[in-house]
């Protein structure tokens, strides 16, 4: 093990009570925790001024005991840096076994991530480096409930300039599971019980309304988009994925959304719109919001997960005025975060981030479609993942295949209450542009074996 800061053995609790002089007790407590693992191998030990001045005792007793675990083979020291563990369980460096993960896959084509390679990682330390500088102290506090007043002005003029919305304010939270959470139990506490999603839908969410309390009910997604006709009686809210539907794929058509809109003035409902991959259009301009056309029926929830990155836990919703105070606020992210996120809007880096990677998804879904050769894909050219159609086939059977080659891809019946139609999500949002030749080769490869084994 290396000596670094995140083993320096300055803060481990030692048990200085029995018998004897200070030096034999500090000897007995480090023996012990060096034994049983809780100082390992190449932790650093404290000069032994400082560890003197921590306990109390004379410097004395320090280096009487750091010599005599030296002589007994616990301890190394060397002149000039810190007093290190060199004793470690027999039979390896650790008392403690250390659990493994499993390795990833090779090539990975599972839907939900951005190109983690692409991350503005120059432009966002930037934006790090001007809050820290320039913040006043009074921002080192704790988050303000609801989101920093300076992100959600900023964030407020982002969604009406480029996404189309009718927002005066908007609420940061941790993502789009968060915000949509906190609507859940708002309907519930409303009266409404039973929400409509489409079917099929990300699972996550649906399983969010579930713990909420909600009985979720599913309806057909088609070509246009959700079967708004197909919507359930007693069901008085909708969770949608408009601009770009998980996972078909499909834009909910002008009539869809005339249509769907018209239903919640009926039912006196609320539409709950899942902003998602509505940044990446390849085909034409990305379509606006829905909730831009009625802000009184319609909650607006987005997130940066799909665009910059997931690790950031940055997100935000919009709700109808009527809604405002129904809904308790999120814990916010740090106001740290919030504050870089603002700086990076205003600076317009989100903006031309946001045309950088749509060249290079577009480039990079041509090129997998491509290599995909005959094989059926559907979904509009927009987001980062598309649907590969299975006819006659087993996805299981592909996804296990492909699994063993080293590609892991997910069944869409992952995505469905109801197994139907064989197929695939395949996601290319985080795929090396490399890859992308290998990848199709494997699968194709995995598809022809399948098939094989179904004869």
């Amino acid at each position: 093990m290396t000596n670094s800061q995140t083993n320096l053995a300055w803060d481990v609790l030692l048990d200085l009570s029995g018998p004897g002089p200070r030096h034999e007790r500090l000897t007995r407590a480090l023996r012990t925790v060096i034994r049983e693992g809780t100082l390992g191998s190449g932790a650093a030990l404290p000069p032994s001024r400082t560890l003197a001045a921590d306990l109390g005792f004379s410097r004395w007793v320090i280096t009487q005991a750091y010599e005599q675990l030296i002589a007994e083979g616990y301890l190394a020291a060397r002149t000039g840096s810190a007093t290190v563990v060199r004793w470690s369980a027999p039979g390896g460096e650790a008392a403690k076994p250390v659990p493994r993960t499993a390795a990833p896959p090779e090539i990975d084509l599972m839907p939900g991530l951005p190109d983690l390679r692409h991350f503005p990682r120059q432009r966002w330390a930037e934006a790090v480096r001007e809050v820290l500088a320039n913040a006043p102290h009074g921002e080192f506090g704790y988050p303000v409930p609801g989101g920093h007043p300076r992100l959600r002005a900023v964030l407020a003029d982002y969604l009406r300039r480029c996404r189309g919305a009718v927002v005066d304010d908007v609420r940061i939270s941790s993502g789009v599971t968060d915000g949509f959470g906190r609507v859940c139990r708002a309907l519930l506490a409303a009266g409404i019980t039973r929400v409509a999603a489409e079917e099929p839908g990300w699972q996550t969410l649906r399983r969010v309304a579930t713990r909420a309390g909600l009985d979720v009910v599913g309806v057909p997604v088609d070509e246009d988009g959700l079967r708004v006709d197909e919507i359930p009686s007693g069901a008085r809210a909708v969770l949608v994925t408009p601009a770009h539907q998980f996972p078909t794929g499909t834009v909910l058509s002008p009539a869809r959304r005339a249509g769907l809109l018209s239903w919640a003035r009926d039912v006196d409902g609320l539409i709950i719109e899942d902003d998602y991959d509505a940044e990446f259009r390849y085909d034409r301009r990305p379509v606006g919001t829905v909730q831009g056309m009625d802000p009184a029926r319609v909650a607006l929830l987005g997130s940066v997960s799909k665009t910059l990155s997931p690790a950031l836990g940055l997100g935000w919703y919009a709700l109808p005025p009527q809604w405002t105070d129904l809904v308790e606020p999120s814990p916010t992210p740090p106001a740290l975060e919030q504050l870089a996120f603002a700086t990076f809007l205003e600076r317009g880096s989100y903006d031309r981030h946001l045309r950088a990677a749509r060249r290079r998804y577009r480039a990079r879904r041509d090129a997998l479609v491509d290599a995909l050769g005959p094989l059926p894909v559907s979904g509009v050219a927009a987001g980062l993942h598309l649907v590969l159609d299975l006819p006659g086939g087993s996805a299981a059977e592909v996804v296990r295949r492909a699994a063993i080659k080293g590609v892991r891809v997910t069944d869409l019946d992952d995505y469905r209450a109801t197994p139907r139609a064989p197929g695939l999500v395949l996601g290319y949002g985080n795929l090396a542009d490399n890859s992308v030749g290998t990848a199709a080769r494997l699968l194709i490869e995995a598809i022809g074996e399948a098939s094989r084994t179904r004869s």
